[in-house]
């Protein structure tokens, strides 16, 4: 059965994606035995969780929708030592710390691809099951 995620980040630059994430993330990483010589790196994000959220509806009497789409967040159990942590490293934090509900976060740049949404989960959390 499934025993792991693969999530894809389309890039515009690439090797700059994959060095922000290999520098500045600190994420362990492979490399493609197919590429070698090359900076195709594959890199671990550790346990993952996969949430499907309704594309409408109402929450504490405000109606929603968002389009259907497939989005990649980072969890960590400290938001703020986080982005001293990756601030330190070179990271453009966008905006945040907020309250976003579900849980404390902040958005990052990453180069050459879309921002991503780093959390400190308020929900109940599913990748230790």
């Amino acid at each position: 059965m499934i025993n792991a995620v693969h999530a894809l980040i389309y890039s515009d630059d690439a090797s700059a994606t994959r060095a922000f994430f290999k520098d500045v993330l600190q994420l362990p990483f492979v490399t493609d035995d197919h590429n070698e010589g090359s900076d195709w790196l594959i890199f671990s994000a550790g346990p993952c969780e996969i949430g499907v959220h309704p594309t409408g509806g109402e929450f504490e009497g405000e109606s929603f929708s968002a389009p259907r789409h497939h989005q990649v967040s980072l969890m960590t159990t400290d938001v703020g030592a986080t982005a001293q942590e990756i601030t330190a490293r070179g990271a453009n934090i966008l905006t945040g710390p907020s309250d976003m509900g579900f849980g404390i976060g902040i958005e990052v740049e990453v180069p050459g691809a879309d921002a991503i949404l780093i959390y400190q989960p308020k929900h109940a959390t599913a990748y230790d099951k």
